[in-house]
This record gives C-alpha cells, sequence and structure tokens, in this order.
C-alpha cells in the first residue's frame, strides 16, 4: 500500500446497505456526517435497488448474500435457484443450512449475477463481503468467493486470523494476490457494538483493522423486521453521533481508510 509498517489504518465497515428503508438511511448518515469509511450492499434484499439510485461514488462493496437471517422478513436469491431456498421460498436462515443443501454451481452463478446487477445499478464496488461470512465458513464455498476477487481485481472481507476457518483462507487469497484487512472486528448478530468496538480501539496494532456496525434508523419499519432493533440505532448512534468515539479514533492515532485504498494497492501490483 505504500505505507509505513508502523501505521495504524482503520476501515469503519457498514453492513446492511440495501436490507431497508431503516438501514440505508442509517448506513448513508454514517458515511456522509459520521466516521464509516464504508458499506457493504446486500443486492437481494429489498431496499438495495434503492440505494443504488441514491449511490454518489462512496466506497461500496458487495456484500454477496446467501442468507436471510429474519423470521417474517425475507429475501432470496436473484437467480431463483432452488437449491439456494429454503422452505418459506427465501434464503436459508444458517450457515449450516446453505452448506448441506446448496449446489455450488448455483452458488457461483448467483454470486457473479448479485455482483453484476450492482454493476449494472451503476456501483464501483470496492470489495467484496460475504453476508455474515457465509461464504468462508467452508472451502468450497470460499473458492467460489476468491475467484470472483480475482477476476474482478477485488479485496475481500475475511474473518478474522484468530478464527478457526478448517483451511487457510487467507493465505489463499494472499497466494492470489488479493488483499485482505489484517484484522476484522465483527460483532455478534443483535448486540450493541460499542463495548466490543471500545475494546478494539484500546488494543488497535500497526496494520489496517476493518471495524463492522450495522447501522439503522430509528423506525416502526425497523421494529417491525427485527427484535434487536435498539442494536443497529445504537450503532448508527456510535458511528454518526457519538463524538466520544471519534475522540477515542483520535487519541489513538489511528488513520481512517476506506477498501477503495486497499483495491487501488491491489491493481497496482496486478
Amino acid at each position: 500500500m505504500g505505507r509505513s509498517p508502523d501505521e495504524v489504518l482503520v476501515i469503519v465497515a457498514c453492513d446492511g446497505l440495501g436490507m431497508s428503508n431503516a438501514a440505508n438511511r442509517g448506513v448513508s448518515a454514517a458515511l456522509a456526517t459520521g466516521i464509516a469509511t464504508s458499506a457493504d450492499l446486500l443486492v437481494p434484499c429489498p431496499w438495495a435497488r434503492a440505494a443504488a439510485a441514491d449511490y454518489h461514488g462512496e466506497d461500496i462493496g458487495v456484500s454477496l448474500t446467501f442468507l436471510a437471517q429474519y423470521d417474517r422478513y425475507r429475501w432470496g436469491p436473484i437467480t431463483n435457484a432452488p437449491s439456494l431456498l429454503d422452505g418459506d421460498g427465501g434464503f436459508p436462515r444458517s450457515a449450516d443450512d446453505l452448506g448441506e443443501h446448496a449446489d455450488i454451481d448455483e452458488v457461483r452463478r448467483e454470486a457473479r449475477a448479485q455482483l453484476e446487477r450492482a454493476v449494472l445499478w451503476g456501483f464501483d464496488p470496492t470489495h467484496l463481503s460475504s453476508h455474515f461470512d457465509a461464504l468462508c465458513l467452508r472451502p468450497e464455498l470460499f473458492d467460489v468467493y476468491l475467484q470472483l476477487a480475482i477476476e474482478f481485481r477485488l479485496p475481500l472481507s475475511i474473518p478474522h486470523a484468530g478464527i478457526d476457518l478448517g483451511y487457510p483462507a487467507r493465505d489463499l487469497a494472499a497466494d492470489e494476490g488479493i488483499m485482505v484487512a489484517d484484522r476484522v472486528v465483527s460483532l455478534p448478530w443483535g448486540r450493541e457494538s460499542r463495548p466490543a468496538v471500545d475494546h478494539a480501539i484500546d488494543n488497535l496494532e500497526p496494520g489496517v483493522t476493518e471495524i463492522r456496525v450495522r447501522p439503522a434508523i430509528d423506525s416502526p419499519e425497523l421494529r417491525a423486521i427485527s427484535q434487536t432493533w435498539s442494536a443497529h440505532v445504537s450503532d448508527a448512534h456510535l458511528v454518526t453521533d457519538d463524538w466520544s468515539f471519534r475522540a477515542a479514533l483520535a487519541r489513538s492515532g489511528a488513520e481512517l481508510i476506506g477498501y477503495g485504498e486497499l483495491r487501488a494497492a491491489q491493481r497496482a501490483g496486478d
């Protein structure tokens, strides 16, 4: 990246763009007036097209989506792939269910279709991620993930090196010249991010740390979708209005960057 090895770099990444109007508004505010530096678009979700209409060149990647975690709020494959549907007609709710039933050829077509649709809508993706890391939990799914990154020359978001995936995902990416963050602070679903984020800021190390949050504004829509709505609202406050968090980042000496810098460095090395 042309950086000193001692530099501390932080990507504040917003997950959930396209999931709902509340998420779109929360992510938009975090990028425009908050400290968020990147976001991930969930192409199959109901509000993804609206997110595309509001896109103005922000640092946004594509979160390849193969799970629909809510009981009453569903979305499914844009390719209508049978093996990627559960009994409700949407994506499976768990990665285990996905892994047990997904046909790899259908996964490959769906992943490509999601990325190509984002490009068709006008996005210039800065990276790829995987919703709930579903494509990282089995090596055959990771192969689909990695091959798209190679073809489209995009960095990947991969779980922290301390998480044992059962195969060397980070080494496989490095062997292909694909850049990844050195560390990823990914938070349990439905919990407020602040405690884990504070701990991460207090323990930053040289290199690139990705901190993932899931901001959304408070609204009847969000409350109807998720029983954990308050965690999303808390994340929105954290990265948009919480000045103590900004001060903690400033004291750490970290520099905020987006995935676009990793993409530029990766492509320069091709």
